[in-house]
């Protein structure tokens, strides 16, 4: 039995850190060091899920004793995989061809742990959790409007939804972390079926298997 002596959140997303740390845990913070767009997978799900996978893995290998979570996002809309968007002129198209349609978004969770240097680092458990995002049908301007807000930045979907993104839906029937990209309540869940309750156990040490 191996004993853990922190948490790490293997993500330099500022939305993920909030995420957690709104929970209560105390973590440390960590950007994976991988290339996340070196791997490919034949569908959505398993490229989240390999993707997660990875940044734990790399990041576990480097902070050894420690728990790793390891956090991915895939967009797919009628059949097609989407990743960050990487100018303005790439948003705009995306959203005016997610305007009026229903993408997913795949959001890939992995934990990791290596337990000392001569050990290699192990996945511990691996999921993915989908939500369906119908987008409202919106104009140009509408689209300029919110692009101008910047928040199409950084994120797969090309929209923050947890901030001025809602404008862009009347409605969805999902869990909002999993949108944001780290679905709380699967990590919540996951984390107490390794023996790891943060609600009872906020801090380290534990004890994994």
């Amino acid at each position: 039995m191996s004993s853990v002596k922190t948490r790490v959140l293997a993500s330099g997303s500022p939305w993920r850190k909030d995420l957690l740390a709104s929970t209560g845990a105390l973590f440390d913070v960590q950007t994976a060091p991988v290339d996340e767009y070196s791997i490919t997978a034949p569908d959505p799900m398993s490229l989240a899920r390999a993707r997660s996978e990875a940044k734990a893995l790399a990041t576990a290998e480097v902070r050894s004793g420690a728990l790793v979570i390891g956090a991915d996002q895939v967009l797919s809309l009628e059949g097609r995989m989407f990743d960050k968007a990487r100018s303005l002129g790439e948003a705009r198209e995306r959203l005016a061809l997610m305007a009026g349609k229903a993408h997913t978004l795949h959001s890939g969770l992995a934990l990791a742990y290596k337990p000392d240097e001569r050990a290699p680092a192990r996945i511990l458990a691996a999921t993915v959790v989908d939500v369906a995002m119908p987008m409202r049908p919106l104009t140009g301007d509408e689209i300029d409007a919110y692009l101008a807000t910047g928040e199409w930045q950084g994120s797969v979907e090309c929209y923050q939804y947890e901030n001025r993104g809602v404008h862009l839906f009347d409605g969805v029937a999902g869990d909002q972390s999993s949108i944001v990209g780290l679905p709380l309540q699967t990590l919540l869940k996951v984390l107490r079926q390794l023996g790891v309750d943060l609600l009872r156990q906020p801090t380290p040490p534990w004890s994994l298997i």
